[in-house]
């Protein structure tokens, strides 16, 4: 029984929910790995045979996020990156930014760069701690090539007009500089991931996931 005295104790607030937090260690590698994929940059841009993308250092960047900080962080440096960009900053090769260039021919690149960054930090969770060098290239590659050019090459023939299979050949002007791009990722990573074991946690394939036993 309450007295006249007493008030009633103030009710403790509701716990949040659904406000998922990143640790600062982590939003500084994101940081890190957006800014190293804006200097990548720099050295400009490389146009070949007409085509309207160009040939740039920073798929590189994006290849190494996944590789180095693992799918989450490294497709979350590729957005930082791409929504500094569309603030109007001029972190593209060449000097790009601005909203015009997400509506131009290289768009799809742009999108495939966070899958890209994605898919090889997938796939490199899962050969770690071991990361040998052979399934690290295939896996670099399926990411930072395979997964780019399958968004990129579709969305840069329907804006542009070209037929499909003439923009896959297109793309094949790309493949010598992705291809030791893949090289250089894998070796970075190698050392990295020696030097600093545990940037990204190993994870096991689906199909070697023990399946839970109900208790009773």
């Amino acid at each position: 029984m309450m007295t006249d005295t007493q008030t009633p104790a103030a009710p403790a607030p509701a716990p949040e929910r659904g406000r998922a937090r990143i640790p600062a260690r982590d939003l500084a590698q994101i940081a890190v790995f957006a800014a190293l994929i804006a200097a990548l940059g720099l050295p400009g841009a490389l146009y070949l045979g007409g085509t309207a993308v160009p040939i740039t250092f920073q798929t590189l960047g994006v290849m190494l996020a996944g590789a180095i900080l693992g799918a989450r962080k490294g497709s979350l440096a590729v957005l930082l990156l791409l929504a500094l960009v569309a603030a109007g900053l001029p972190l593209l090769s060449g000097g790009r930014g601005g909203l015009s260039v997400f509506v131009g021919p290289s768009v799809g690149y742009l999108i495939g760069w966070v899958l890209g960054a994605f898919v090889v930090g997938w796939f490199t969770a899962r050969l770690l701690p071991r990361y040998r060098v052979l399934p690290a290239l295939g896996a670099t590659a399926l990411g930072g090539i395979v997964a780019i050019y399958l968004v990129g090459v579709p969305v840069f023939a329907a804006i542009t007009g070209t037929p499909l299979g003439v923009a896959i050949a297109g793309s094949a002007l790309f493949l010598p500089g992705d291809i030791l791009k893949v090289v250089v990722t894998v070796l970075v990573a190698k050392g990295v991931h020696r030097a600093w074991p545990g940037l990204i946690e190993p994870r096991p394939w689906p199909w070697r996931r023990q399946a839970v036993t109900p208790t009773a």
